[in-house]
């Protein structure tokens, strides 16, 4: 049985994990209960709750917004990388939030959702680990106030300052409750049944190939998620369905010993446990 603790160790950082059969229950848990940051998988509750909120009516998924050049807000992909005014639907934007983690996509939905929502819908299902603080915007303004600098810091002494690494300060959640939250995207029980497959739609878009899906190379392996990343913390999490129509939603948070913003090591590792997690699940 492979030592879960002894390959985050390895990798030079303390890890946070839990994996589940999405059909049988059996789960594998390393600090399964503790409060990580999350970064931004906070986008997968947004939307959530932006689906539930299309169901009930209250928003267009298909509305056409403009996304002014001048509004954006930081960030290396999407619309946030974008130099000019954007128009896009509501739909589209949700794409590009969890497809490649479009900063700017992600606030302009906070914009129609509304934080409180998300709130609201994760404490009515139970999810009580689980609180989203501040939109991207406000996340990274409170970075630049405690490090005292625009660039993302390095120092060990202004990293240990940053609210945005506490999780009593920040956007948090625990492993459990995630693969919770994804358990309910699969069962279609987080929104209606054509809105969940919208969202494992586009969870199974996402680009990024070199953490979760870095432990399932595999053509008949689907590998679906969310990633999250801030200095120190690298994150995902995400489904992986096998051709025998095995599932499995796994979580695994990391936090580096070491301050690069490059940590390839801390990358590969979510690959690594999740496999071996799911290994275990499968027997």
């Amino acid at each position: 049985m492979t030592d879960l603790g002894g390959l985050f160790r390895a990798a030079g950082v303390t890890g946070f994990l839990h994996a589940v059969d999405l059909d049988t229950g059996a789960e594998v848990a390393h600090g399964a209960d503790e409060p990580v940051v999350l970064a931004s998988v906070f986008k997968l509750a947004l939307l959530v709750e932006f689906f539930r909120q299309a169901d009930a009516g209250r928003l267009d998924v298909t509305e056409r917004v403009t996304v002014m050049a001048d509004r954006h807000t930081p960030g290396p992909t999407g619309v946030s990388a974008m130099a000019d005014d954007v128009t896009m639907s509501l739909r589209d934007l949700a794409y590009l939030m969890i497809a490649v983690s479009d900063n700017t996509a992600a606030d302009t939905l906070v914009g129609r959702v509304g934080l409180s929502a998300v709130n609201t819908m994760l404490a009515a299902e139970g999810l009580d680990g689980t609180w989203v603080e501040h939109d991207c915007r406000s996340l990274f303004a409170s970075i630049v106030e405690d490090a005292g600098q625009e660039e993302m810091p390095t120092d060990p002494a202004m990293i240990a300052r940053l609210r945005a690494l506490d999780p009593a300060r920040t956007s948090r959640s625990t492993p459990r409750d995630m693969t919770r939250l994804l358990g309910m995207v699969w069962r279609d029980e987080a929104a209606s049944a054509a809105s969940c497959a919208s969202m494992r739609r586009l969870l199974g878009l996402q680009v990024w190939p070199h953490r979760l899906a870095a432990g399932f190379p595999y053509d008949d392996v689907a590998v679906s998620g969310k990633t999250g990343t801030l200095p120190t913390v690298r994150n995902e999490v995400g489904v992986v369905e096998y051709p025998d129509g095995g599932r499995y939603a796994v979580a695994v948070f990391t936090r580096s010993y070491g301050t690069a913003q490059n940590q390839p090591r801390a990358d590969a590792v979510i690959g690594t446990a999740a496999r071996a997690a799911v290994e275990r699940l499968r027997g």
